[in-house]
């Protein structure tokens, strides 16, 4: 059973999102999950909630602040280390319900929310398993990545105009997720894929997501830098899928953050890129195998 959950966060905002519910006296284990930069629950979430929830989990779905239909104080403001205590609050929240084994609760993570669960999963020990899908590792490389290298004294001289004038009482800057139209359009994540995914079919099931953020988001994004982090998940155990054909959370650096981690750990490389993951063939594969580690890790 799928219900709608709101629950308050330490600073008072109110997240809101899905509670698959299962039936029962019985306590039953929990995954957290949370989409990625920009991103609503409504972009395949519920595809994979379904999947876990149907095994025997109880699965708390919800929108990260500032976006979709959770509160946003500061809209269009995605700020990693924010998110990263909303996914604790979560925790908290969802291991305080009835039916709910706090002792067996696992995150799950894509993309931003992918770099997120790493950190979660290696700072806070109630995180009792983690899968991270096509995650973001390190932001100022993955950002240099995704912006030319004769773009980016502008963009840095704009992050501190956007500062002085933020410090003036002025509103943020706001900057497109995607392109709209046409590739030189400035926007957040300048790759076709992110155009294809965000302005594709999907916008029919995800009504509430913006294709707007603040200028001050992509900054804490060059800021990120997860990858530090995964040392020290272990011992909880981390199943990492990657897609070979990623441009815009690249292959090769998530597959040297994950060489990096400690056992237990799993790998799953899927073909083609960072949207392939969601949906088709690659959905397909990488449930049931995501679904396979929680069970080893939580059910038994």
């Amino acid at each position: 059973m799928r219900k709608n959950v709101e629950f308050g966060t330490e600073d008072g905002t109110v997240l809101r999102g899905w509670w698959y519910a299962g039936e029962g006296s019985d306590s039953r284990p929990g995954i957290v999950m949370a989409h990625g930069f920009s991103a609503t629950k409504e972009m395949f979430l519920d595809d994979f909630a379904e999947l876990f929830h149907g095994a025997g989990f109880d699965v708390l779905v919800y929108d990260n602040r500032n976006l979709g239909e959770s509160d946003s104080p500061l809209p269009g403001e995605i700020d990693p280390w924010q998110q990263v205590h909303d996914y604790r609050d979560a925790i908290t929240w969802f291991s305080q319900q009835g039916g709910v084994d706090a002792d067996r609760i696992g995150v799950w993570g894509s993309s931003y929310s992918g770099a997120h669960v790493l950190v979660v999963a290696a700072i806070d020990r109630r995180v009792r398993c983690v899968v991270s899908q096509v995650p973001l590792v390190t932001g100022l490389e993955n950002a240099r990545r995704l912006v030319r290298s004769d773009h980016w004294d502008g963009l840095r001289a704009a992050f501190d105009a956007d500062r002085r004038a933020r410090l003036a009482g002025e509103p943020p800057a706001m900057i497109p997720v995607a392109f709209e139209n046409t590739p030189d359009e400035p926007c957040a994540l300048p790759t076709q894929d992110t155009h294809d995914f965000f302005f594709g079919p999907i916008r029919e099931r995800a009504t509430t997501w913006r294709n707007e953020v603040t200028l001050r988001s992509v900054e804490l994004f060059t800021e990120y830098e997860p990858q530090a982090y995964v040392p020290r998940i272990s011992p909880t155990p981390l199943f990492m899928v990657v897609a070979t054909g990623d441009v815009l959370t690249p292959c090769d650096l998530a597959l040297s953050a994950y060489e990096k981690a400690l056992e237990p750990k799993r790998l799953l490389t899927l073909p083609g890129g960072h949207f392939d993951a969601y949906v088709d063939e690659a959905f397909a594969v990488s449930g049931p195998a995501q679904l396979q580690w929680f069970t080893e890790h939580l059910l038994k």
